[in-house]
């Protein structure tokens, strides 16, 4: 049985017991030594609670055992009781100061807790006590980059450097310090040093980077091209080479590298399908439209070669989708669908795609197969409520929501946004009490969650109820997003129909400026308010601009307008 450690799995690179823990101690009695690994064992096995009782045991029997304290150490840890766990380590550390992973442990937590000083203090004792383990040397490093601390971070590396030679670890590594300090010539340098003795491919394409960035293209491509001479199949050189090309608008080069990089037998299909997923995300729609024949030539002959990776026919789905040829796009995602019906990541693009074609009825049937076939990946489920609220299955939402909540009932994220939907669908239905239920239900997991708060206090004062309640809940989503449009017509409105149009008229005029005037429904909320203060004119503006956004959601909007114009003598 494998522990699993929240946050901290790093931490756990145990040793195993007879290399970790040293000896147990002088020679301990075998009763001693045999309780220790039962302890061990149960640590293993993942039953804390018994190796912690089992090792404070053997603590007060054999108090200078350093192998008690250090797994007693390690089962704070897996508690996450790191005061506990500092205190242990340390003991252990005090017993036997010749155990290099006593020490590196605690390192580890004092990082993980944030004490930069304390890690960087201990490392830097540890290279003097074990100057042979280099693997300190590069966590030191490492410190001394991640605070910004490069002089130390540099003289670090001058020591690696001596002891274990040059290597491209270390030339990227200086060339990236002088690039955080604002040193560019020391940093090609460093890199151009490195490669006149050593010749490397990783170092021509970061030097080829670097002259890129700097639109040396001719520098560039000339890094590239070497590191491509050393070792054809060097897949930063070859996409290096392309972007020359692409940036500089060579585009006939452009595709002839871009063909011979997914052509290139030596590489695995994995890169080639990354780099087309990442050029049709990056690439202008209008460019794949400009040589759609190139693009699709390259697609041809990678569908040609992998017919079933799963990662290059996504690249060409999402090509498809991307070039308007959706029907297309579809049939190859559900071609691959049916070859990897394992995969959660050719279900969840199927699935995503179905959603932006707006294909509801297949997107309700593929996105339920889906979380049948995944059921701990609620997202399958929550298409699954998209697809059937655009179809106006709103029973079928019900049941889904209902479902979501059984499935996940420790998932807060989940059970709000089920119970939220749940009491939408209600109100839908014209069950005013069972939505009032839903929202108090989500209201019970997140108080301040205001989509709920929004649309409960809506409701609420649409049937003309508990106006006290409905404007305490929606005050309290302005005040957290006072610019939202949504939530400003709700509470101004609510305002409206407890007598206080006056008191209305600001948010609403603050709705309009943050994107009220594209919501019919906000425009006409603001017209009655207008015409209640008898600002005829004003309110006649945004009922005509109502008018005009009104898509059917207000039934009564151009008979009710006529009737209040009516009423004042306007046509």
């Amino acid at each position: 049985m494998t522990i699993r450690i929240k946050a901290i799995a790093f931490f756990l690179l145990l040793c195993p017991l007879c290399g970790s823990a040293q000896s147990l101690g002088d020679r301990p009695s075998a009763a001693v030594e045999n309780r220790l690994i039962d302890a061990v064992r149960l640590y293993d096995d993942g039953r804390l609670d018994e190796a912690k009782e089992s090792l404070a045991d053997l603590a007060a029997l054999a108090p200078d055992n350093d192998a008690v304290w250090y797994y007693a150490g390690l089962v704070a840890v897996a508690q996450e009781d790191y005061d506990a766990a500092v205190g242990f380590f340390n003991k252990a550390a005090g017993l036997d100061p010749t155990n290099y992973w006593y020490r590196e442990r605690l390192s580890r937590l004092y990082e993980y807790r944030g004490e930069y000083d304390l890690t960087t203090s201990l490392y830097e004792q540890m290279l003097k006590d074990f100057p042979d383990k280099t693997d300190s040397y590069f966590s030191l490093l490492g410190l001394y980059m991640r605070h910004g601390q490069y002089d130390k971070a540099l003289s670090t590396l001058d020591t690696i450097e001596i002891n274990m030679g040059k290597n491209e670890r270390i030339a990227s590594t200086r060339y990236d310090i002088y690039m955080a300090t604002d040193r560019p010539e020391d940093a090609i340098a460093a890199l151009e040093a490195y490669n006149a003795e050593f010749s490397s491919p990783a170092v021509l394409s970061m030097m080829g980077d670097y002259w890129l960035n700097r639109y040396e293209d001719s520098l560039a491509l000339s890094c590239y091209d070497e590191a491509i001479e050393l070792q054809g199949d060097y897949v930063p050189a070859l996409l290096g080479r392309t972007e020359v090309f692409r940036t500089t608008r060579r585009y006939p080069l452009y595709f002839d590298a871009v063909q011979e990089f997914v052509d290139n037998g030596d590489i695995s299909p994995m890169p080639k399908g990354l780099y087309l997923s990442n050029a049709v995300r990056s690439l202008d729609p209008s460019f794949m439209r400009m040589f759609r024949d190139r693009m699709d030539g390259i697609f041809d002959s990678c569908l040609e070669k992998y017919p079933t990776d799963s990662t290059l026919v996504s690249s060409a789905g999402m090509y498809l989708f991307a070039t308007e040829r959706v029907d297309s796009a579809k049939t190859l995602f559900a071609r691959m669908s049916g070859l990897y019906p394992t995969s959660i990541s050719i279900a969840a693009t199927y699935v995503q795609l179905l959603s932006y074609a707006e294909d509801w009825p297949r997107l309700a049937e593929e996105s339920l197969d889906a979380a049948g076939r995944f059921p701990e990946e609620p997202a399958f489920m929550q298409y699954n409520i998209i697809a059937n609220y655009n179809l106006e299955n709103y029973d079928t939402v019900l049941s889904a929501c209902k479902n979501l909540v059984e499935l996940y009932p420790d998932d807060t994220s989940q059970t709000l946004s089920a119970y939220s939907t749940m009491g939408d669908m209600y109100h839908k239905l014209g069950n005013e009490k069972d939505a009032y239920k839903s929202y108090e239900a989500a209201l019970k997991i997140d108080p301040d969650y205001n989509p709920v708060l929004n649309n409960y206090a809506y409701f609420l004062s649409l049937s003309g109820k508990n106006l006290k309640k409905a404007l305490a809940m929606s005050r309290r989503t302005v005040e957290s997003e006072p610019d939202n449009p949504t939530y400003l017509d709700t509470y101004a409105w609510i305002l409206y129909l407890m007598g206080k149009p006056a008191e209305a008229k600001p948010y609403f005029k603050h709705a309009m400026l943050y994107g009220g005037k594209d919501s019919a429904t906000i425009l006409d909320h603001y017209a009655e308010v207008l015409y209640s203060l008898k600002e005829y004119e004003l309110a006649k503006v945004y009922w005509s601009q109502a008018k005009a956004k009104n898509d059917g959601d207000i039934e009564d909007l151009d008979e009710r307008v006529k009737a209040r114009l009516g009423a004042i003598g306007g046509k």
